[in-house]
Protein backbone atom coordinates (compact mmCIF):
# COMPACT_ATOMS: atom_id res chain seq x y z
CA UNK A 1 0.00 0.00 0.00
CA UNK A 2 1.13 3.13 -0.79
CA UNK A 3 1.16 6.03 1.54
CA UNK A 4 1.38 9.47 0.20
CA UNK A 5 3.89 12.23 1.56
CA UNK A 6 0.88 14.07 2.26
CA UNK A 7 -0.60 11.34 4.64
CA UNK A 8 2.61 10.82 5.99
CA UNK A 9 2.41 14.86 6.73
CA UNK A 10 -1.22 15.18 8.13
CA UNK A 11 0.18 12.43 10.82
CA UNK A 12 3.61 13.43 11.84
CA UNK A 13 3.96 13.64 15.66
CA UNK A 14 6.32 16.81 15.71
CA UNK A 15 4.14 18.81 13.93
CA UNK A 16 1.54 18.21 16.16
CA UNK A 17 3.52 18.40 19.04
CA UNK A 18 5.01 22.22 18.25
CA UNK A 19 1.14 23.72 16.82
CA UNK A 20 0.14 22.24 19.90
CA UNK A 21 2.46 23.79 22.30
CA UNK A 22 1.90 27.13 20.36
CA UNK A 23 -1.88 26.27 21.00
CA UNK A 24 -1.72 25.94 24.10
CA UNK A 25 -0.18 29.19 24.66
CA UNK A 26 -2.29 31.01 22.30
CA UNK A 27 -5.28 29.79 24.98
CA UNK A 28 -3.66 30.82 28.20
CA UNK A 29 -2.86 34.30 26.68
CA UNK A 30 -6.25 34.31 25.60
CA UNK A 31 -8.05 33.56 28.64
CA UNK A 32 -5.76 36.08 30.86
CA UNK A 33 -7.08 38.48 27.94
CA UNK A 34 -10.66 37.79 28.42
CA UNK A 35 -10.89 37.82 32.60
CA UNK A 36 -8.82 41.39 32.12
CA UNK A 37 -11.71 42.59 29.86
CA UNK A 38 -9.93 45.12 28.42
CA UNK A 39 -10.94 46.87 25.19
CA UNK A 40 -8.47 45.12 22.64
CA UNK A 41 -11.23 41.91 22.75
CA UNK A 42 -14.67 43.15 22.64
CA UNK A 43 -17.13 40.57 23.85
CA UNK A 44 -19.17 39.70 20.41
CA UNK A 45 -16.50 41.22 17.53
CA UNK A 46 -19.17 41.09 15.37
CA UNK A 47 -19.11 40.51 11.08
CA UNK A 48 -22.35 40.53 9.20
CA UNK A 49 -22.90 37.20 7.51
CA UNK A 50 -21.96 37.85 3.68
CA UNK A 51 -18.82 39.07 4.66
CA UNK A 52 -18.19 36.31 6.88
CA UNK A 53 -18.35 34.42 3.75
CA UNK A 54 -15.94 36.25 1.77
CA UNK A 55 -13.21 36.09 4.82
CA UNK A 56 -13.40 32.94 5.31
CA UNK A 57 -13.50 31.41 1.99
CA UNK A 58 -10.32 31.93 0.46
CA UNK A 59 -8.74 29.70 2.95
CA UNK A 60 -10.76 27.10 1.21
CA UNK A 61 -10.15 28.26 -2.18
CA UNK A 62 -6.08 28.20 -2.04
CA UNK A 63 -5.73 25.22 -0.02
CA UNK A 64 -2.99 25.83 2.02
CA UNK A 65 -2.72 29.56 1.81
CA UNK A 66 -3.04 30.08 5.80
CA UNK A 67 -1.15 27.77 8.17
CA UNK A 68 -3.29 25.40 10.38
CA UNK A 69 -2.41 27.64 13.41
CA UNK A 70 -3.75 31.00 11.80
CA UNK A 71 -6.85 29.66 11.02
CA UNK A 72 -7.39 28.26 14.69
CA UNK A 73 -5.86 31.77 15.99
CA UNK A 74 -8.26 33.45 13.98
CA UNK A 75 -11.43 31.50 15.09
CA UNK A 76 -10.24 32.42 18.49
CA UNK A 77 -10.29 35.81 17.66
CA UNK A 78 -13.28 36.41 15.48
CA UNK A 79 -15.90 34.20 17.46
CA UNK A 80 -17.80 35.23 20.14
CA UNK A 81 -16.19 35.47 23.37
CA UNK A 82 -17.93 33.53 26.31
CA UNK A 83 -15.06 34.17 28.91
CA UNK A 84 -15.38 38.01 28.69
CA UNK A 85 -16.98 39.54 31.60
CA UNK A 86 -19.39 41.13 29.16
CA UNK A 87 -20.44 38.45 27.82
CA UNK A 88 -24.14 38.08 29.05
CA UNK A 89 -25.86 36.65 26.22
CA UNK A 90 -27.47 33.33 25.36
CA UNK A 91 -27.20 30.52 28.08
CA UNK A 92 -23.98 28.98 27.59
CA UNK A 93 -21.18 28.66 30.01
CA UNK A 94 -17.80 29.57 29.58
CA UNK A 95 -15.84 25.95 30.01
CA UNK A 96 -12.99 25.88 32.51
CA UNK A 97 -9.54 24.92 30.71
CA UNK A 98 -9.50 21.17 32.20
CA UNK A 99 -13.00 20.60 30.47
CA UNK A 100 -11.12 21.70 26.89
CA UNK A 101 -8.42 19.22 27.24
CA UNK A 102 -10.67 16.52 28.03
CA UNK A 103 -12.50 17.42 24.81
CA UNK A 104 -9.14 17.67 22.92
CA UNK A 105 -8.29 14.04 24.42
CA UNK A 106 -11.85 12.96 23.51
CA UNK A 107 -11.67 13.77 20.02
CA UNK A 108 -8.11 12.45 19.38
CA UNK A 109 -8.97 8.81 20.38
CA UNK A 110 -12.58 9.26 18.56
CA UNK A 111 -13.63 6.24 20.53
CA UNK A 112 -17.58 5.52 19.48
CA UNK A 113 -19.31 5.14 22.61
CA UNK A 114 -22.34 3.31 21.77
CA UNK A 115 -21.04 0.27 23.21
CA UNK A 116 -18.95 -0.44 26.02
CA UNK A 117 -15.81 -2.47 24.21
CA UNK A 118 -15.23 0.58 21.76
CA UNK A 119 -15.13 2.83 24.84
CA UNK A 120 -14.15 1.11 28.19
CA UNK A 121 -12.92 4.91 30.51
CA UNK A 122 -15.94 6.75 28.80
CA UNK A 123 -18.52 4.40 29.19
CA UNK A 124 -17.93 4.02 33.11
CA UNK A 125 -17.41 8.04 33.56
CA UNK A 126 -20.71 8.72 32.15
CA UNK A 127 -22.30 5.89 34.75
CA UNK A 128 -20.23 7.51 37.62
CA UNK A 129 -21.25 10.99 36.54
CA UNK A 130 -25.23 10.17 35.91
CA UNK A 131 -25.37 8.22 39.60
CA UNK A 132 -23.63 11.52 41.14
CA UNK A 133 -25.88 14.03 39.29
CA UNK A 134 -28.65 11.86 40.37
CA UNK A 135 -28.13 11.92 43.78
CA UNK A 136 -27.46 15.70 43.85
CA UNK A 137 -31.49 16.01 42.98
CA UNK A 138 -32.74 13.64 45.72
CA UNK A 139 -33.30 10.60 43.40
CA UNK A 140 -32.81 7.19 44.98
CA UNK A 141 -29.84 4.63 43.37
CA UNK A 142 -32.55 3.00 41.16
CA UNK A 143 -32.25 6.10 39.27
CA UNK A 144 -29.86 6.02 35.92
CA UNK A 145 -29.64 7.32 32.86
CA UNK A 146 -26.63 8.46 30.74
CA UNK A 147 -24.93 11.90 29.35
CA UNK A 148 -26.42 12.76 25.66
CA UNK A 149 -26.12 15.47 23.12
CA UNK A 150 -27.88 18.43 24.29
CA UNK A 151 -31.72 19.02 25.57
CA UNK A 152 -33.47 18.61 22.65
CA UNK A 153 -32.60 15.52 21.96
CA UNK A 154 -32.28 13.86 26.22
CA UNK A 155 -35.96 15.49 26.43
CA UNK A 156 -37.11 13.78 22.81
CA UNK A 157 -35.84 10.77 24.45
CA UNK A 158 -37.30 11.22 27.63
CA UNK A 159 -41.05 12.02 26.17
CA UNK A 160 -40.42 8.66 23.79
CA UNK A 161 -40.01 6.30 26.86
CA UNK A 162 -42.80 7.93 28.34
CA UNK A 163 -44.91 7.31 25.30
CA UNK A 164 -43.42 3.82 25.41
CA UNK A 165 -45.00 3.20 29.10
CA UNK A 166 -47.91 5.24 29.25
CA UNK A 167 -49.30 4.95 25.75
CA UNK A 168 -52.13 1.94 25.76
CA UNK A 169 -50.89 0.78 22.57
CA UNK A 170 -47.22 -0.36 21.49
CA UNK A 171 -46.84 2.83 19.61
CA UNK A 172 -43.03 1.43 18.82
CA UNK A 173 -44.70 -2.10 17.53
CA UNK A 174 -48.30 -0.77 15.88
CA UNK A 175 -47.89 2.72 15.50
CA UNK A 176 -51.06 5.37 16.65
CA UNK A 177 -54.28 4.46 17.23
CA UNK A 178 -55.81 6.68 19.95
CA UNK A 179 -54.59 10.23 19.80
CA UNK A 180 -51.77 11.13 21.97
CA UNK A 181 -51.11 14.46 24.08
CA UNK A 182 -48.72 15.94 26.74
CA UNK A 183 -49.32 19.15 28.74
CA UNK A 184 -46.92 22.15 29.06
CA UNK A 185 -46.43 25.62 29.70
CA UNK A 186 -46.69 27.80 26.97
CA UNK A 187 -43.72 29.55 27.81
CA UNK A 188 -41.83 26.68 27.63
CA UNK A 189 -39.26 25.62 25.16
CA UNK A 190 -39.48 25.05 21.75
CA UNK A 191 -37.87 22.08 21.72
CA UNK A 192 -41.04 20.36 23.53
CA UNK A 193 -43.27 21.24 20.44
CA UNK A 194 -40.49 19.87 18.59
CA UNK A 195 -40.63 16.52 20.02
CA UNK A 196 -44.02 16.11 19.72
CA UNK A 197 -44.33 16.31 16.03
CA UNK A 198 -41.42 14.50 15.84
CA UNK A 199 -43.99 11.38 17.62
CA UNK A 200 -46.20 12.67 15.07
CA UNK A 201 -49.01 13.92 17.34
CA UNK A 202 -49.52 16.99 15.53
CA UNK A 203 -50.52 19.99 17.12
CA UNK A 204 -53.16 18.75 18.94
CA UNK A 205 -50.69 16.71 20.66
CA UNK A 206 -49.83 19.80 22.46
CA UNK A 207 -52.03 21.16 25.00
CA UNK A 208 -50.67 24.64 25.91
CA UNK A 209 -51.17 25.40 30.11
CA UNK A 210 -51.41 28.99 30.42
CA UNK A 211 -48.93 31.27 32.57
CA UNK A 212 -49.68 33.43 35.50
CA UNK A 213 -47.70 37.08 35.59
CA UNK A 214 -44.53 35.14 36.69
CA UNK A 215 -44.41 33.47 33.59
CA UNK A 216 -44.81 30.07 35.97
CA UNK A 217 -47.37 27.07 34.72
CA UNK A 218 -50.61 28.25 36.39
CA UNK A 219 -51.08 24.55 37.56
CA UNK A 220 -54.49 25.38 38.49
CA UNK A 221 -55.36 25.12 34.96
CA UNK A 222 -54.05 21.53 34.76
CA UNK A 223 -57.61 19.50 35.57
CA UNK A 224 -59.82 21.64 33.27
CA UNK A 225 -57.70 21.08 30.08
CA UNK A 226 -57.24 17.37 31.31
CA UNK A 227 -60.39 16.61 31.36
CA UNK A 228 -61.25 18.40 28.03
CA UNK A 229 -58.48 16.43 26.48
CA UNK A 230 -59.81 12.91 27.49
CA UNK A 231 -63.84 14.50 26.27
CA UNK A 232 -62.29 14.86 22.92
CA UNK A 233 -60.89 11.52 22.89
CA UNK A 234 -57.23 11.84 23.23
CA UNK A 235 -54.82 10.24 25.76
CA UNK A 236 -52.85 12.90 27.90
CA UNK A 237 -49.59 10.86 29.04
CA UNK A 238 -47.24 13.41 30.57
CA UNK A 239 -46.99 16.88 31.90
CA UNK A 240 -43.67 18.76 31.02
CA UNK A 241 -42.67 21.12 33.60
CA UNK A 242 -40.04 24.00 33.07
CA UNK A 243 -36.91 24.33 35.33
CA UNK A 244 -36.72 27.00 34.20
CA UNK A 245 -38.28 28.62 30.88
CA UNK A 246 -36.08 29.94 28.41
CA UNK A 247 -37.35 33.64 28.06
CA UNK A 248 -37.32 34.36 31.83
CA UNK A 249 -35.77 31.60 33.91
CA UNK A 250 -38.92 31.17 35.14
CA UNK A 251 -39.89 27.83 37.17
CA UNK A 252 -42.84 26.01 37.31
CA UNK A 253 -44.37 24.49 40.30
CA UNK A 254 -42.91 21.18 40.70
CA UNK A 255 -44.38 19.38 42.82
CA UNK A 256 -47.75 20.79 42.28
CA UNK A 257 -47.16 19.01 38.66
CA UNK A 258 -46.26 15.95 40.62
CA UNK A 259 -49.22 15.78 42.37
CA UNK A 260 -51.40 16.26 39.37
CA UNK A 261 -48.90 13.21 38.01
CA UNK A 262 -49.22 10.87 40.56
CA UNK A 263 -53.13 11.53 40.84
CA UNK A 264 -53.70 10.69 36.91
CA UNK A 265 -51.03 8.39 36.46
CA UNK A 266 -49.04 10.51 33.84
CA UNK A 267 -45.46 10.78 33.39
CA UNK A 268 -43.59 13.68 34.84
CA UNK A 269 -40.82 14.86 33.13
CA UNK A 270 -38.72 17.96 34.05
CA UNK A 271 -37.02 20.15 31.44
CA UNK A 272 -34.22 21.13 33.69
CA UNK A 273 -31.73 21.86 30.92
CA UNK A 274 -30.97 25.51 31.88
CA UNK A 275 -32.22 25.52 35.95
CA UNK A 276 -31.67 21.61 37.06
CA UNK A 277 -28.18 22.99 37.88
CA UNK A 278 -29.73 24.92 40.87
CA UNK A 279 -29.40 21.76 42.85
CA UNK A 280 -25.98 22.22 43.35
CA UNK A 281 -26.45 25.48 44.61
CA UNK A 282 -26.76 25.41 48.53
CA UNK A 283 -28.41 28.81 48.90
CA UNK A 284 -30.55 28.42 45.66
CA UNK A 285 -31.59 24.55 45.22
CA UNK A 286 -35.15 25.02 47.16
CA UNK A 287 -35.77 26.69 43.47
CA UNK A 288 -35.92 23.15 41.88
CA UNK A 289 -38.04 21.30 44.76
CA UNK A 290 -39.85 18.94 43.65
CA UNK A 291 -37.26 17.91 40.77
CA UNK A 292 -37.04 14.21 42.71
CA UNK A 293 -40.21 13.58 42.23
CA UNK A 294 -39.89 13.52 38.40
CA UNK A 295 -39.95 10.36 36.34
CA UNK A 296 -37.22 11.59 33.89
CA UNK A 297 -35.12 14.85 34.30
CA UNK A 298 -32.63 16.54 31.65
CA UNK A 299 -30.49 19.15 32.84
CA UNK A 300 -27.55 20.17 30.42
CA UNK A 301 -23.59 20.79 31.67
CA UNK A 302 -23.04 23.31 29.55
CA UNK A 303 -25.46 25.89 30.48
CA UNK A 304 -24.38 26.79 33.96
CA UNK A 305 -21.58 23.66 34.97
CA UNK A 306 -18.91 25.66 33.26
CA UNK A 307 -18.69 22.55 30.81
CA UNK A 308 -17.99 23.21 26.64
CA UNK A 309 -21.68 22.02 24.87
CA UNK A 310 -23.24 20.09 23.89
CA UNK A 311 -23.21 18.02 27.35
CA UNK A 312 -26.30 16.99 28.30
CA UNK A 313 -27.90 14.49 31.34
CA UNK A 314 -31.09 12.66 31.20
CA UNK A 315 -31.84 10.86 34.22
CA UNK A 316 -34.56 8.39 35.11
CA UNK A 317 -36.18 7.96 38.46
CA UNK A 318 -36.50 4.56 37.87
CA UNK A 319 -33.31 2.83 35.38
CA UNK A 320 -34.99 0.56 34.14
CA UNK A 321 -37.31 2.79 32.55
CA UNK A 322 -34.22 4.07 29.84
CA UNK A 323 -34.30 0.73 28.48
CA UNK A 324 -37.53 1.15 27.43
CA UNK A 325 -37.38 4.30 24.14
CA UNK A 326 -36.03 2.02 21.61
CA UNK A 327 -35.94 -2.01 21.11
CA UNK A 328 -34.53 -2.74 17.89
CA UNK A 329 -32.30 -5.49 17.17
CA UNK A 330 -28.14 -4.78 16.54
CA UNK A 331 -27.01 -8.57 16.88
CA UNK A 332 -23.18 -6.84 15.49
CA UNK A 333 -22.98 -4.82 18.21
CA UNK A 334 -24.62 -5.99 21.91
CA UNK A 335 -26.30 -8.96 23.19
CA UNK A 336 -30.16 -7.97 23.51
CA UNK A 337 -30.75 -10.12 26.46
CA UNK A 338 -30.65 -8.22 29.77
CA UNK A 339 -30.38 -4.35 30.64
CA UNK A 340 -26.50 -3.23 30.50
CA UNK A 341 -25.74 0.27 32.28
CA UNK A 342 -22.45 0.01 29.61
CA UNK A 343 -24.20 -0.41 26.55
CA UNK A 344 -25.80 3.05 25.92
CA UNK A 345 -26.63 2.54 22.12
CA UNK A 346 -29.76 0.74 23.90
CA UNK A 347 -31.01 3.15 25.34
CA UNK A 348 -29.79 6.44 23.07
CA UNK A 349 -30.45 8.05 20.09
CA UNK A 350 -26.58 7.91 19.03
CA UNK A 351 -24.79 5.38 18.15
CA UNK A 352 -21.16 7.02 17.17
CA UNK A 353 -21.89 8.73 20.60
CA UNK A 354 -19.16 11.53 21.64
CA UNK A 355 -17.04 10.49 25.14
CA UNK A 356 -19.52 13.17 26.56
CA UNK A 357 -19.01 12.07 30.20
CA UNK A 358 -15.15 12.97 30.17
CA UNK A 359 -15.61 16.29 30.45
CA UNK A 360 -18.23 16.53 33.73
CA UNK A 361 -16.00 13.46 35.92
CA UNK A 362 -12.62 15.41 34.78
CA UNK A 363 -14.29 18.01 36.87
CA UNK A 364 -15.96 16.34 39.70
CA UNK A 365 -12.75 14.56 40.38
CA UNK A 366 -10.67 17.74 40.29
CA UNK A 367 -12.41 20.30 42.01
CA UNK A 368 -15.83 18.18 43.47
CA UNK A 369 -19.47 19.41 43.25
CA UNK A 370 -18.08 22.42 45.57
CA UNK A 371 -17.27 24.56 42.57
CA UNK A 372 -20.30 24.02 40.16
CA UNK A 373 -21.77 25.13 43.91
CA UNK A 374 -19.76 28.59 43.59
CA UNK A 375 -20.47 28.95 39.92
CA UNK A 376 -24.04 28.51 40.07
CA UNK A 377 -24.88 30.41 43.17
CA UNK A 378 -22.27 33.30 42.06
CA UNK A 379 -24.37 34.06 38.62
CA UNK A 380 -27.59 33.46 40.54
CA UNK A 381 -26.19 36.31 43.10
CA UNK A 382 -25.44 38.53 40.49
CA UNK A 383 -28.74 37.86 38.26
CA UNK A 384 -30.26 39.30 42.13
CA UNK A 385 -27.66 42.34 41.72
CA UNK A 386 -28.77 42.95 38.46
CA UNK A 387 -32.61 43.15 38.94
CA UNK A 388 -32.30 45.39 42.25
CA UNK A 389 -29.59 48.04 40.10
CA UNK A 390 -32.50 47.92 37.07
CA UNK A 391 -35.59 48.35 39.57
CA UNK A 392 -33.02 51.54 40.83
CA UNK A 393 -32.39 53.03 37.76
CA UNK A 394 -35.24 55.10 36.13
CA UNK A 395 -34.71 54.57 32.66
CA UNK A 396 -34.92 50.91 33.12
CA UNK A 397 -37.98 48.76 33.71
CA UNK A 398 -37.61 44.92 34.93
CA UNK A 399 -39.88 42.55 33.51
CA UNK A 400 -40.24 40.20 36.20
CA UNK A 401 -37.90 39.12 38.90
CA UNK A 402 -35.34 36.93 37.69
CA UNK A 403 -35.72 33.83 39.29
CA UNK A 404 -32.51 32.65 37.60
CA UNK A 405 -29.77 33.74 35.69
CA UNK A 406 -31.84 35.34 33.22
CA UNK A 407 -32.90 38.56 33.25
CA UNK A 408 -35.64 40.53 31.31
CA UNK A 409 -35.61 44.48 30.98
CA UNK A 410 -35.35 47.79 28.55
CA UNK A 411 -35.20 50.72 28.13
CA UNK A 412 -38.58 52.90 29.21
CA UNK A 413 -39.95 56.30 28.35
CA UNK A 414 -43.16 57.22 29.81
CA UNK A 415 -44.22 59.07 26.25
CA UNK A 416 -43.64 56.56 23.81
CA UNK A 417 -46.36 53.62 22.84
CA UNK A 418 -45.62 50.29 23.65
CA UNK A 419 -44.73 49.92 19.63
CA UNK A 420 -42.63 52.78 19.50
CA UNK A 421 -40.80 51.31 23.23
CA UNK A 422 -40.26 48.18 21.40
CA UNK A 423 -38.62 49.59 18.02
CA UNK A 424 -36.43 51.82 20.51
CA UNK A 425 -35.12 48.37 22.27
CA UNK A 426 -35.06 46.66 19.43
CA UNK A 427 -32.54 49.49 17.68
CA UNK A 428 -30.57 49.53 20.96
CA UNK A 429 -29.87 45.59 20.83
CA UNK A 430 -28.91 45.84 17.32
CA UNK A 431 -26.38 48.47 18.44
CA UNK A 432 -25.02 46.18 21.07
CA UNK A 433 -24.87 43.98 18.83
CA UNK A 434 -22.81 45.76 15.88
CA UNK A 435 -20.61 47.55 18.70
CA UNK A 436 -19.37 44.75 20.44
CA UNK A 437 -18.25 45.71 23.58
CA UNK A 438 -20.90 43.86 25.16
CA UNK A 439 -23.17 40.70 24.22
CA UNK A 440 -26.90 40.44 24.87
CA UNK A 441 -29.57 39.22 23.39
CA UNK A 442 -33.67 39.97 22.99
CA UNK A 443 -37.08 38.18 23.56
CA UNK A 444 -40.35 38.94 23.28
CA UNK A 445 -43.06 38.46 26.13
CA UNK A 446 -46.72 39.15 25.45
CA UNK A 447 -46.52 42.33 23.03
CA UNK A 448 -43.44 43.58 23.99
CA UNK A 449 -39.91 43.23 23.15
CA UNK A 450 -37.21 43.17 26.21
CA UNK A 451 -33.45 43.22 26.31
CA UNK A 452 -32.44 39.70 28.01
CA UNK A 453 -29.31 38.93 29.36
CA UNK A 454 -28.09 35.39 31.21
CA UNK A 455 -25.46 36.04 33.63
CA UNK A 456 -23.72 32.84 32.67
CA UNK A 457 -20.15 33.49 33.79
CA UNK A 458 -19.18 33.53 37.15
CA UNK A 459 -16.02 36.12 36.89
CA UNK A 460 -18.38 38.34 36.16
CA UNK A 461 -19.26 41.58 38.62
CA UNK A 462 -21.50 44.16 39.04
CA UNK A 463 -18.85 46.52 37.54
CA UNK A 464 -19.55 45.34 33.65
CA UNK A 465 -23.27 45.10 34.57
CA UNK A 466 -22.96 49.00 35.45
CA UNK A 467 -21.12 49.82 32.28
CA UNK A 468 -24.31 47.79 30.60
CA UNK A 469 -26.84 49.98 31.73
CA UNK A 470 -24.21 52.98 31.23
CA UNK A 471 -23.55 52.17 27.48
CA UNK A 472 -27.38 51.78 26.92
CA UNK A 473 -28.17 55.25 28.02
CA UNK A 474 -25.35 56.62 26.03
CA UNK A 475 -26.97 54.83 22.56
CA UNK A 476 -30.17 56.32 23.26
CA UNK A 477 -31.09 58.85 20.69
CA UNK A 478 -30.51 62.37 22.23
CA UNK A 479 -34.62 63.14 21.80
CA UNK A 480 -35.71 60.34 23.93
CA UNK A 481 -32.72 60.57 26.85
CA UNK A 482 -33.95 64.14 27.70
Amino acid sequence: MTRTSLLQAAYEPEAFRSMGHQLIDELADYLARCRAGGADIPANPWIKPEDAKERWSPALDQVGSQSSLQILTDTLREGVHLHHPKYMGHQISPPIPITALAGLVGDWMNNGMGVYEMGVPGSTMEHLVIKKVSRFMGFSDAADGFVTSGGTLANTTALLAARSIKAKQNVWTEGHGQPLALMVSEAAHYCVDRAVKIMGWGEAGIIKVPVDDQYQMDTNQLQRLYEEACEAGTQVIAVVGSACSTATGSFDDLVAIADFCQEHDLWFHVDGAHGAALAFSGKYKDRVKGIELADSVAMDFHKMLLTPSITTALIFKDGKHSYQTFSQRADYLFEQADPEWFNFAKRTFECTKLMLGLKAFITLSQYGVELWDEAVTAVMDLSQAFAQMIKDHPAFELAVDPACNIVCFRYCADDLSLVAQNQVNDQLRQELLEDGEFYIVKTWLGEGLWLRTTLANPLSSTKELRGLLDKIEGLVPAHLST
